[in-house]
């Protein structure tokens, strides 16, 4: 039942809700109140009508999934569409602004709110419509916040010219973000269909222990480079000297998290949610490695917006979707396990595709990239090797095993980051040392 609220039809309105202008308004210099009023207006009318779409297709799409429950569901969470729309301009500009500590503050507190209005629903036997409202309660919480803390409102205008700019960059985008939805939603079908409800459960348990650390610096990389990238955009030095350091220091992080979560998977897996998940530690295991690269294929394909080349990205959409299939002939053939390895090697494919043509601009060619990278990728293999070798040493329970294991981990990966002066680890800690300084300097100013 955790599955309900995110059904397919909902997914994919949801992006066509976004229609790629977010991304057209953060790369252009100077918009207007025009520029935002423009795309308002059209995610509003295209909000109302995706939801109107929604309601009244809900018995057909409850009939699909064969669950009777979802008609009213889909009635009631469609109606996230509209509260988006009304949102998705107040976020653009505080992410132009760069002003993400207000966007964070919003977000946990309606977390905060959302969460407690569930966990009230659930345990006054609600079932799945506590999620439900949940969901609903976080959006509309997170977009009243934004409408009243930020300042912006729109004016009653419509341009044309304007629409028009923005969409020749933004419905590229569009195209892109339905193919990569429909590609995902039609691979957990294939898998459903394919495999046993037992290895699908192993498997997707595994992956959403790996999409914890993978997914959300996915995230947090495209909502906070994206914008200072874009920022310059025409200053090709300053915008690549920038680029390698966001890459070398979030690649140092993502190697880290990654190969730690791979060498501490079994004891992890077996301490969090049991004995009876054991098959799927190598499932994780080996979708680590898989997931390492999601903030490097972010940040080569945020580099192509940047440069106004949405064509380049919806063209390699289409071709790494089509370089995906022969991965699901072999998992579907072979099994899961054949799977993960295929998706390791496309993954590399999808690095090269990406790398080379957002380095031709900037000349930043995947050579340089690697030869950038390479060092935080050796010392994260000799860390997750030496942990892994003291969790088969260690005589003692998993969680024991655990704990010692995630402070060896920590340990050593500050003691060679010192040693070797690695550089993404003292851009790094530069950066926390001035971030500590100020806050200190703040203090003492407020106290006297």
């Amino acid at each position: 039942m955790m599955m309900l609220p995110r059904t397919g039809p909902l997914i994919l309105s949801a992006v066509v809700v976004n229609s790629g202008f977010g991304a057209a308004l953060i790369r252009k210099q100077n918009c207007t109140d025009v520029d935002f009023s423009t795309v308002f207006y059209f995610n509003l009318v295209v909000g109302v009508l995706f939801y109107w779409i929604l309601f009244f297709s809900s018995p057909t799409i409850s009939f699909f999934f064969n669950e009777p429950q979802l008609t009213n569901l889909v009635k009631v969470l469609a109606i996230v569409l509209i509260i988006d729309s009304l949102t998705i301009i107040q976020r653009t500009i505080l992410t132009k602004r760069i002003d993400f500590k207000l966007q964070t503050k919003i977000s946990v507190v309606a977390s905060i709110m959302s969460g407690a209005v569930g966990i009230t629903l659930a345990f006054n036997g609600f079932g799945v419509w506590s999620l439900a409202v949940m969901q609903i309660t976080q959006r509309a919480v997170n977009s009243g916040l934004l409408w009243l803390w930020n300042r912006w409102r729109p004016l009653f205008v419509f341009s044309k010219t304007s629409f028009n700019e923005l969409f020749s960059f933004g419905y590229k985008l569009l195209i892109s973000g339905l193919i990569d939805t429909l590609y995902r939603n039609i691979y957990l079908l294939i898998i459903g269909k394919y495999f046993s409800a037992q290895e699908l459960g192993y498997y997707t348990r595994a992956h959403q222990f790996q999409s914890l650390p993978s997914q959300n610096i996915n995230g947090i990389i495209g909502r906070v480079s994206y914008p200072v990238l874009a920022q310059m955009q025409d200053d090709k030095a300053a915008l690549k000297r920038n680029y390698q350091k966001l890459i070398k220091s979030i690649m140092f992080i993502t190697f880290v998290l990654m190969m730690g979560m791979a060498a501490v998977a079994e004891p992890m897996v077996i301490t969090l949610i049991g004995e009876q998940w054991r098959p799927c530690i190598i499932y994780l295991q080996l979708l680590c490695f898989v997931g390492m690269m999601y903030p490097l294929h972010a940040l080569n394909l945020n580099m192509l917006n940047v440069q106004g080349r949405s064509d380049l990205f919806l063209k390699l959409e289409i071709i790494k979707k089509i370089l995906a299939i022969p991965v699901i002939v072999i998992g579907v053939m072979f099994g899961i396990k054949a799977m993960i390895v295929g998706m390791m090697v496309n993954t590399q494919v999808a690095y090269f595709l990406n790398s080379y043509w957002s380095g031709r601009f900037i000349d930043y060619s995947m050579k340089d990239q690697v030869k950038d990278i390479l060092p935080s990728f050796v010392l994260a293999v000799t860390m997750g090797a030496i942990v892994a070798g003291i969790g088969w040493l260690l005589p003692f329970g998993n969680l024991a095993i655990l704990a010692v294991q995630v402070v060896a981990g920590a340990v050593l990966v500050f003691v060679m980051a010192e040693v070797t002066q690695l550089e993404a680890y003292v851009f790094m800690k530069k950066i926390l040392h001035d971030k500590i300084a100020t806050i200190m300097a703040g203090r003492r100013l407020s106290r006297s």
